[in-house]
C-alpha cells in the first residue's frame, strides 16, 4: 500500500500568545513596588535628598520607563536574533565591568564602587547585567552542546571558564553577595541542563577558599555575620537596620498601620527605600500584605517555570528558567534578610527597591520570559511531518 509523507511549510498550531498570567503577576509586582516606594521614600527624599518628596519616585519611574522599553524589546525580538545578541551582550558586559576599575569612569556610593558613570548623572551597575547576560550565554551554550551528535565533544570547559571569569569580575567589585548569588544560579543552570558538575569542583573549591578569605579578612562583612548570629548585640551598630526592620514588621500587625502611618520606625532604617524596603510594605500592609506579596510572587514563579518547561527550544527553556530563578530567588533572599533569617546581603528586592539597574534588567528578563511563552520565532517555521499516512486514510488528495 502506497505511503505518503507531507511536510508543512508552516506549523500546524497557531503561534502562541504570551502567558497572560505571568504578565499580570509581573505588572502587579511592579505596581506594588511603586506604591511601596511612594510610601517609604517621602521622608528620606525630603530630609536627605533634594528637598523633594517625590525625587526617588520620579527616578524610579524614569528607570521603569527604560525598563519597559527593554521589556518590549525582548518580548518582540525574534528569538534567533536574541541568540545573535548574546555575544555582543557578553562583550558589552565585560567592558562595563572593566570600567568599574577605571576611577574616572566609576561612581562610588556609600563606600562601594560598583557603578559606571554616564553623562547626565546616569549611573549603571554592571553586576545586574551580568546576571541576565550570563544566563543567556549559558542557555545558548548548552543548546549548542546538546545539538552535537558526538557525546565526547560535550565539553563545558569554555562555559565554566566564562562563568568563573564573570564571578571574578563581580567579586573584584567587592560585591560579595551578588557574586555568591550568581554562583548559585549558575550551578543551578548546570544542574538543570544535565551537565556533569565535576567540571565545577576544582573551580568551586578555589572560589570557596577565596570567598572565605574575603569574608574573614573584612571586618565589616565579619561583623555582619556575627551580628546575624547574635541579633541582640550591637543594636545601635551593625544590627540597627535588621532590628529596626523586624520592629517595623511587628508594628504592622495583621492588618498593617495603613498608608503613611507608623513611619517613625522606618525613618530609623537607613535608606529603607533600598534593600530593606520590604519592611515598609510589611508595616503599612501588615501580615496580610506579606501573604499577598508571597502569593503573587509564587504565582509569578509558577507561571514562569511553567513557561520554561513548555518552551519548545532549549535556549528559551534554559534562559527563561534562569531568569525566573534570578527574580524569585533574589526576592526570597531579600525577604529573608529583612525578616532576620539571613545576614544582610545588599541584594535588592526586584521591582521594589529603588535602583535603576535592578528594575531595568528585571523587566528585560520578564520580556524574555514572555517571549519564550509565545513559542519559537515567527520566522522559524519548523517542518512538521505526517508519517505513515496511507492512501486509504486520505479523504482529499
Amino acid at each position: 500500500m502506497t505511503q505518503y509523507s507531507f511536510t508543512a511549510q508552516r506549523p500546524l498550531e497557531k503561534y502562541h500568545r504570551c502567558d497572560v498570567g505571568f504578565l499580570v503577576s509581573f505588572l502587579m509586582l511592579w505596581g506594588l513596588g511603586l506604591f511601596t516606594i511612594i510610601v517609604c521614600s517621602k521622608d528620606y527624599s525630603i530630609n536627605l535628598m533634594h528637598k523633594d518628596a517625590y525625587y526617588l519616585v520620579r527616578r524610579h519611574l524614569i528607570s521603569s520607563g527604560i525598563g519597559f522599553g527593554l521589556f518590549m524589546t525582548f518580548l518582540f525580538l525574534d528569538m534567533n536574533f536574541i541568540r545573535k545578541l548574546v555575544v555582543p551582550m557578553l562583550i558589552v558586559t565585560i567592558l562595563l565591568c572593566g570600567m568599574i576599575f577605571i576611577k574616572p569612569l566609576s561612581s562610588e556610593i556609600n563606600g562601594a564602587t560598583r557603578w559606571v558613570k554616564f553623562p547626565g548623572g546616569f549611573t549603571f551597575q554592571p553586576s545586574e547585567l551580568v546576571k541576565f547576560t550570563l544566563v543567556l550565554y549559558m542557555a545558548l551554550y548548552f543548546e549548542k552542546q546538546e545539538e552535537k551528535e558526538d557525546e565526547s565533544e560535550k565539553s563545558v570547559l569554555v562555559c565554566v571558564a566564562v562563568f568563573v571569569s564573570f564571578l571574578a569580575l563581580v567579586l573584584g567589585q567587592r560585591d560579595f553577595s551578588t557574586t555568591f548569588f550568581i554562583m548559585l544560579v549558575g550551578i543551578l543552570l548546570f544542574f538543570v541542563a544535565g551537565q556533569k558538575l565535576n567540571w565545577l569542583i576544582p573551580f568551586g573549591v578555589i572560589f570557596a577558599f577565596i570567598i572565605f578569605l574575603v569574608v574573614t579578612t573584612n571586618r565589616f562583612r565579619l561583623d555582619r555575620i556575627t551580628g546575624w548570629l547574635n541579633p541582640t548585640q550591637g543594636h545601635d551598630n551593625i544590627n540597627m537596620q535588621a532590628n529596626n526592620a523586624k520592629t517595623a514588621i511587628s508594628a504592622g500587625g495583621f492588618w498593617g498601620q495603613g498608608i503613611g502611618f507608623g513611619l517613625s520606625k522606618l525613618n530609623k532604617i537607613p535608606e529603607v527605600h533600598a534593600d530593606y524596603i520590604f519592611a515598609g510594605w510589611a508595616e503599612s500592609m501588615g501580615y496580610i500584605g506579606v501573604i499577598i506579596y508571597l502569593c503573587i510572587l509564587g504565582f509569578f514563579g509558577w507561571r514562569g517555570y511553567k513557561t520554561s518547561l513548555q518552551c519548545p527550544t532549549r535556549f528559551g527553556a534554559y534562559g527563561s528558567f534562569g531568569c525566573v530563578s534570578i527574580i524569585v530567588m533574589q526576592s526570597i533572599a531579600n525577604v529573608m534578610v529583612v525578616c532576620g533569617l539571613l545576614p544582610s546581603t545588599g541584594i535588592p528586592l526586584p521591582f521594589f527597591s529603588v535602583g535603576g539597574s535592578s528594575v531595568m534588567i528585571s523587566m528585560a528578563m520578564c520580556g524574555f520570559i514572555l517571549n519564550t511563552s509565545r513559542g519559537e520565532s515567527r520566522d522559524d517555521y519548523a517542518a512538521t511531518t505526517i508519517d505513515e499516512l496511507t492512501i486509504d486514510d486520505l479523504t482529499v488528495l
